[in-house]
């Protein structure tokens, strides 16, 4: 399990004197405080006065990092800490909107009685038509039964719904979806499977979220065998769609041919075993997964992959390192072989830091920080929704990878994820690839 870490915001005060922020910088730094955002907030001759983001391991190292800014001194104060991350949560970050107004009779008319009756019986005559006249196009499910909620672990799945608010905001922002939380009290996976089947006609795709392993395989493979519209567990395959477009960025930054190159994955969780799938279907034939449980690495190589027996023996023999197992410092410097690609993802606190790596020989590092899943599932989900696909193919998510390589920038491992253009060319990448499937 992940460690938790929280974020603050300090509004702190500066004399109007170059060096004073670098000051209060160094500060936070002293205590280990990672500085996010800095608003400025007012900027007069005399103070300046700033907002400032800083991510803390505990309460003890909060108290350090104030303690250490006061204890500057010279005009230098802390205003306020305030927790904005608690204030953007409350009263829920999305809501179910009308598009229409309602001002009149006719309006009333029109949306609802007489006039909907219309509509509902041309739905009656050519079903198909429900994706056009409703919602139903456009809507995707979110659905978790909380067991493995961000790196917390088993909490449930009402303590996860701010993440699946979060999913759907990310599905409005970026590709104009309705993302709709549906929030189980099961982890059977008949009773989840039975469920989904009974509500997915409300629904134009199924978003399997925060699903634990191992369950979470069969889930997605049952609903995937027995509905007729695209399902997709984030979590297995998003992040598997963004890690191979990391690993092809580093890769053409390193000069190395992906396909002849032996990749390690540590790790075959969700996210690992997926991972390894992935690299599999792009056409990687040295592909080998370390796991310290039997029943994970025999999945892998019911799927294909190889396993191999130490983590010592698999950081000599690969080229390219993918770890995913929430364990801090797991790599040694030691492991490290001069020009290995290591892409260390667990966050907050990878594997091996980059800059380690780096030192110790590494042509190419990064972290999880580097590597986000949100570039991926909107894209991918809008594109399988434009199209009109039944399901979700290796063929689509490895068009979604090559775009997002495509429009990566040199010195970049992936895009911003705030980069509305990469959204939009993820979406049509998979349109394209499930119109060609579909030989449309």
């Amino acid at each position: 399990m992940q460690s938790q870490h929280f974020m603050r915001n300090f509004i702190v005060e500066t004399p109007s004197k170059p060096g004073n922020f670098a000051k209060v910088a160094t500060a936070i730094g002293m205590a280990e405080g990672d500085i996010g955002d800095i608003t400025t907030l007012k900027s007069g001759a005399l103070t300046t006065v700033r907002d400032i983001t800083i991510t803390c391991k505990s309460e003890a190292q909060l108290q350090s990092v104030i303690a250490n800014i006061e204890a500057i001194g010279n005009g230098v104060k802390i205003h306020a800490v305030t927790d904005d991350v608690l204030k953007a949560h409350e009263g829920g970050k999305i809501a179910m909107k009308s598009r229409l107004d309602v001002r009149s009779l006719g309006d009333l008319q029109r949306i609802y009685t007489p006039g909907v009756a219309s509509v509902c019986m041309e739905i009656v005559n050519y079903p198909e038509k429900a994706n056009y006249f409703t919602s139903i196009g456009s809507s995707v499910a979110i659905v978790t039964d909380g067991t493995a909620i961000l790196g917390l672990g088993n909490i449930g799945s009402v303590a996860g719904m701010p993440v699946m608010e979060g999913k759907a905001v990310l599905l409005d922002q970026f590709v104009g979806l309705s993302g709709i939380p549906i929030l189980l009290n099961t982890s059977d996976p008949d009773e989840i499977v039975e469920t989904v089947k009974h509500i997915h006609q409300g629904f134009g795709a199924i978003l399997l979220e925060d699903i634990g392993s191992p369950h979470c395989f069969e889930i997605e493979e049952r609903l995937k065998a027995e509905l007729p519209i695209p399902v997709m567990h984030d979590d297995q395959h998003g992040t598997a769609v963004v890690a191979l477009a990391a690993i092809l960025s580093a890769c053409k930054a390193t000069g190395v041919d992906v396909k002849n190159a032996v990749i390690g994955q540590i790790g075959l969780g969700a996210a690992g075993l997926a991972i390894c799938r992935m690299l599999m279907a792009y056409g990687v034939e040295d592909v080998y997964g370390l796991d310290r449980q039997e029943e994970a690495q025999q999945r892998l190589v019911n799927y294909g992959g190889k396993t191999i027996p130490s983590l010592e023996e698999m950081m000599e023999t690969c080229d390219i390192i993918v770890a995913t197992t929430g364990v801090s410092g797991l790599i040694k410097p030691e492991m490290i072989r001069k020009g290995q690609i290591i892409l260390a993802l667990s966050n907050p606190n990878p594997e091996i830091l980059p800059n380690e790596a780096i030192a110790a020989g590494a042509a190419f590092a990064a972290d999880g920080r580097s590597v986000n899943n949100v570039i991926g599932f909107p894209g991918i989900f809008k594109g399988a929704l434009n199209a009109g696909a039944k399901e979700i193919t290796y063929s689509m998510l490895i068009a979604a990878a090559q775009a997002i390589v495509g429009h990566t920038k040199p010195g970049e491992l992936i895009p911003n994820p705030l980069d509305p253009t990469v959204h939009h060319l993820v979406a049509r990448a998979v349109e394209e690839a499930a119109n060609k499937e579909m030989n449309i």
